[in-house]
């Protein structure tokens, strides 16, 4: 089978591997030259557990290739990105350009498999009418649906082989056929439903997420109010057999649970009142911890903040919506001097790859994002370094006792701190 992936970013690149490790003679397609000429040579751009190994081993065995341009296939998988527009909708442009891409291509018995997660209704609605220019018969001589992905970076790989899947087609035989096609390497369960349900149960799925979250970061203001130590609260509540409480933080990003319940709210904004709300809470919590800094730091002339961590979030490259971003700007915003490190990110105008620069001449370090490397922190160097020694934790990572060995005043999100 020859499988064209259509968007070689963080989903369809994994994507595309896994289909050529199968067995099945893939092509890669992505406008991006960057993308195109390090397939190339075996490479990859992106960080992810296992997948340069792999991409070399299937790029090596003629498996997978890559282009510029859409090639004729049995499968055309569309996985380009869906992001948020400043008005809180999504930007289908890219879904609208890669299906007009493959059109001319199309021939009869072919599948066409939207992977990117959109609003509902995308695939009858905005691809449909644009794949009636092939002249096929849509769910007779042409399948088309929607598979969402339901992976992590940092375990893509893993996931797409184990965990549960959902084949969303037009009609059943659509949705048979899509099953089929990820049967060659998913080993989960594969439920076949219509593509509306597969829509918006990836929606769905983030969602729930992102209302936890936001319920938690409105306990954690509670908390803060109260006395009380929103951190030791959740650990105790979560010992209810039917309570998991996510955890607090200074905000949600990410390409899927920052950007997802805002395509239910555009669809049914009169009805999605939860969700929106959960929405703004959780988009709040980078000026509430600015505030806080604020606050902490009033009495000081001309701070100085150093962020540890920007990803949206732990041990990966991916900075799309992170909250971290927006907090630095505000900062930057109020006058402060901003210095920002992460281990992860190289070549970016506000993020330093020097630590110790990062933190010299700092009256604050405000811990943003728990990479595993920040759990054993050179306390004592860095308070050397410091001009006034306060530790800003936003994920309860930091080592109270030891930080406050090293000299350090120790703040912590959803703790009262005066």
């Amino acid at each position: 089978m020859k499988i064209a992936v259509i968007g070689l970013g963080y989903i369809g690149l994994p994507t595309a591997a896994m289909f050529a490790n199968a067995g099945h003679t893939v092509v890669g397609v992505d406008y991006n030259t960057q993308i195109i000429n390090a397939l190339k040579n075996g490479q990859v751009i992106i960080e992810e557990a296992n997948l340069g190994d792999l991409v070399l081993k299937v790029t090596a065995s003629g498996n997978l290739t890559c282009s510029l341009t859409p090639q004729a296939a049995d499968v055309f998988i569309i996985a380009v990105p869906t992001p948020i527009k400043s008005d809180k909708t999504a930007e289908m442009s890219f879904v609208v350009e890669a299906t007009e891409s493959i059109v001319p291509y199309l021939a009869e018995g072919n599948i066409v498999i939207l992977e990117s997660t959109s609003p509902v209704g995308t695939v009858n609605q905005l691809m449909l009418p644009i794949l009636e220019k092939s002249g096929l018969v849509i769910g007779e001589q042409l399948f088309v649906g929607h598979s969402p992905e339901r992976v992590i970076p940092g375990k893509i790989l893993y996931e797409l082989i184990h965990n549960s899947r959902i084949a969303g087609g037009i009609n059943e035989i659509s949705a048979h056929k899509i099953a089929e096609v990820y049967r060659s390497f998913v080993e989960g369960e594969i439920y076949e439903t219509d593509t509306a349900t597969a829509e918006l149960c990836k929606l769905t799925e983030n969602t729930f997420r992102d209302v936890n979250i936001a319920f938690a970061n409105e306990m954690a203001k509670i908390c803060e109010n109260l006395g009380i130590n929103v951190w030791n609260l959740i650990e105790l509540c979560n010992k209810h057999p039917r309570v998991n409480i996510h955890q607090p933080g200074p905000g949600v990003g990410g390409h899927c649970i920052a950007v997802d319940p805002w395509f239910i709210v555009e669809k049914q904004p009169e009805t999605a009142q939860i969700i929106n709300l959960c929405r703004h809470i959780n988009d709040s919590m980078p000026d509430y911890v600015s505030g806080r800094i604020t606050d902490i730091l009033k009495d000081i002339e001309l701070p100085k903040v150093s962020i540890l961590g920007v990803t949206y979030k732990p041990d990966v490259d991916d900075l799309r919506e992170s909250p971290i971003l927006e907090l630095i700007e505000l900062l930057k915003q109020s006058g402060y001097t901003v210095s920002a490190y992460d281990p992860f990110i190289t070549n970016h105008k506000d993020i330093s790859n020097d630590f110790d620069q990062t933190i010299e001449n700092s009256d604050m370090v405000v811990l943003g994002v728990n990479h595993h490397q920040f759990k054993q922190l050179p306390l004592a160097q860095m308070a050397k370094l410091m001009r006034n020694k306060n530790l800003f934790d936003t994920r309860n990572f930091v080592d109270r006792q030891k930080a406050e060995a090293a000299g350090f005043k120790y703040y912590l999100l959803g703790e009262k701190y005066n």
